[in-house]
């Protein structure tokens, strides 16, 4: 069973920095990629970033570049995003999830205050 537990949302001022944390466990294979989707109120969920499995490739939105970073760590089934300089539009709730939106977590909050 495919599991996506994220932990590191919460509150932060405008310029501030957050580091979300998914803890991947269940996917068979070498070839997956995982990452991050967030959900504003009323607006569409949107996908932020992504990480392959095997090579380490990596996607951005345009909304995050220069901002946010995706990274992994293979040996604790762990993929991070390093959020920096945050936005008021950056809040949302974000999401963990499977590249190929198969599989998903339970999402946490991230509030930027201006």
């Amino acid at each position: 069973e495919v599991q996506l537990v994220e932990s590191g949302g919460g509150l932060v001022q405008a310029g501030g920095s957050l580091r979300l944390s998914c803890v991947a466990s269940g996917f068979t294979g070498d070839h997956y990629a995982i990452g991050w989707f967030r959900q504003a109120p009323g607006k569409e969920r949107e996908g932020v970033s992504c990480i392959g499995s095997s090579d380490g490739s990596t996607y951005l939105a345009d909304s995050v570049k220069g901002r946010f970073t995706i990274s992994s760590d293979n040996a604790k089934n762990t993929v991070y995003l390093q959020m920096n300089s945050l936005k008021p539009e950056d809040t949302a709730v974000y999401y963990c999830a499977a590249c190929n939106g198969h599989y998903w977590g339970q999402g946490t909050q991230v509030t930027v205050s201006s």
